[in-house]
């Protein structure tokens, strides 16, 4: 080991790039490198990281693209100057639901790595059996998905099982489509027996720490929740689930049972050692998907995040309780990555900041301080005025589309409101759409939520920070940096692992956070009247979504 002040490394391989994050002892940030895919390598031909086609909804990246900017991220390092051989663990975050498929011969390849090669050189294509990964956008599965559901009895079955219903970018039913593809499809687009000629599946999350392994790591337990394939609650495949989806056999290509992040899954093989001077002590530890990843990064379990970006993202995290959290088919339950028998809870929506800044442009003037200011000078309850906008098909509830107005508490459909409420409607009924659900989802012996961390381009405004913060009656954070704050994460779930295994294997993912360095400033604290205001709104929000989404059905 070198004396010199330890570093742990997060990979991040996202859909458009893969970024490299170290970060010291105290999880302070010290260098950044990325590999852009459309602009570093063009030659995939790819739009955003992505392929479309030929099929309806079918997107996928190329593999040997991943491998490349993995050797050209790695130059970049050294080029730097990062000492490879400070770093003392490596884990990271990939982008969720994608899917890899290795060849028969790709435990070979990965165990005999030539120090004088790059792994495009000697990875691709031999060692995969699918030149492509089907990724998070991929939408050419709803079959498949109709299918599973069917198989274990409807939607909120499998969402009671695996966390959440069955989505078309989800693993298993991905699975399910490339063994069941007709052949001419296989012909055309993919290859003969594809399915046959994999030996072993992984995640995108996994795929990585193989690389530096030199053998086929294990699925991490947060990022198998997105796969439809996990039992949420034991961490384990289910049986049932595995045979729907690929068959007697893909329990064996899927490899052993998920585990969780801080887990040494061993150190980094004799080709990193050699050609990148890597320490041969360099563990490497799971990876895992970029959501919880971002999670590990800006909270502990009792923490929520909301993000206020293009969409809205709300990440809940469960800490363990004796019961468990209540699934539903709106929302995805994840296992938690570093903490057992916790999980994270997640509400996506669609309409986030594009619906704010229609209302902005629309009825402030398309001012911000505009904005801000009518916000300010209603009170909240909005004097009995409530908007539901949705200038897009919504998630959560589903298919929703359109502005509704309602007045007083008996929720009275209206066909306008005045013009100056509009900026506080949207932000409320936005925010008790989430507060709506959150003790739905909360286990009853679940200890208080106590932290309400802010992300995305609104959470820099104060009066928005001040509005969540009230909704929710916690006090609001922001970071002092969270644009990577996956691959931040990362680096901390390798700091993690090399942490126990200093401490003979033991320790507690919130103990040693305690020592971090707090990335985290309060911007916000409840007031308490303006709280009891919103408790008593919760109801009347829920009648009014309830009506918008009957009207949506007729």
């Amino acid at each position: 080991m070198t004396d010199a002040q330890p570093l742990f490394l997060g990979l991040d391989l996202s859909t458009q790039q893969l970024k490299a994050i170290l970060v010291d002892e105290d999880s302070v940030v010290v260098h950044e490198s990325a590999v852009g895919f459309d602009r570093d390598l063009p030659h995939y031909g790819t739009i955003n990281g992505a392929i479309r086609g030929p099929d309806d909804g079918e997107v996928t990246s190329p593999v040997a693209m991943w491998l490349e900017a993995m050797d050209l991220l790695l130059q970049r390092m050294k080029d730097a100057g990062v000492n490879m051989n400070d770093i003392q663990a490596v884990s990271g975050a990939g982008q969720q639901h994608g899917s890899v498929y290795w060849s028969h011969n790709a435990e070979k390849l990965l165990g005999s790595l030539d120090a004088g090669e790059t792994l495009l050189a000697q990875l691709a294509p031999a060692a995969f059996s699918s030149p492509n990964a089907p990724i998070w956008q991929d939408s050419s599965t709803t079959r498949e998905c109709q299918e599973l559901e069917e198989a274990v009895g409807g939607a909120q079955a499998l969402a009671d099982l695996t966390g959440s219903r069955a989505y078309e970018r989800f693993t298993g039913t991905q699975i399910k489509r490339a063994r069941l593809l007709p052949p001419e499809f296989i012909i055309r687009h993919l290859r003969p027996e594809v399915y046959d000629a994999t030996s072993r599946i992984s995640l995108v999350s996994s795929f990585i720490p193989s690389l530096f392994l030199g053998s086929i790591a294990p699925i991490e337990i947060s990022d198998a929740s997105g796969m439809n394939l996990m039992n949420v609650l034991t961490c384990k495949w289910d049986d049932n689930l595995l045979d729907t989806c690929g068959g007697p056999e893909l329990r064996s290509k899927l490899g052993p049972e998920p585990v969780p992040g801080g887990t040494v899954l061993g150190t980094v093989s004799s080709w990193w050692t050699e050609k990148w001077a890597f320490s041969p002590d360099c563990m490497v530890a799971p990876f895992t998907g970029d959501n919880p990843a971002t999670m590990v990064a800006l909270s502990t379990p009792g923490d929520a995040v909301l993000s206020l970006g293009t969409s809205t993202t709300f990440l809940l995290s469960i800490p363990p309780a004796e019961t468990a959290p209540a699934r539903f088919t709106t929302s995805h339950l994840l296992s938690h990555p570093t903490t057992p028998d916790a999980q994270i809870a997640m509400l996506c929506y669609k309409n986030g900041a594009l619906a704010r800044e229609q209302v902005r442009d629309k009825y402030a003037s398309r001012s911000w301080d505009t904005y801000n200011t009518l916000v300010e000078q209603t009170p909240p309850g909005n004097n009995g005025y409530w908007g539901y906008y949705f200038p897009l098909p919504e998630i959560i509830p589903p298919g929703v589309k359109g502005d509704y107005f309602f007045k007083g508490s008996d929720m009275s459909p209206v066909v306008s409101i005045p013009d100056s409420t509009h900026p506080r409607a949207i932000l409320e009924s936005q925010l008790l759409s989430i507060r709506s659900r959150v003790a739905a989802i909360l286990p009853t012996s679940a200890p208080p939520l106590h932290r309400l961390v802010l992300t995305g381009g609104s959470s820099a405004n104060q009066v928005i920070r001040q509005l969540a913060a009230d909704v929710f009656g916690m006090n609001a954070y922001v970071a002092e940096d969270t644009k990577e704050a996956a691959g931040t994460g990362g680096a901390i779930l390798a700091k993690f692992a090399w942490w126990r295994a200093q401490n003979g294997g033991l320790g507690t993912f919130e103990e040693m956070r305690a020592a971090d360095v707090e990335r985290l400033r309060r911007v916000a604290s409840p007031k308490a009247d303006v709280t009891k205001v919103y408790d008593a709104l919760v109801e009347p929000y829920r009648v009014g979504e309830t009506w918008v989404a009957r009207a949506c059905a007729q």
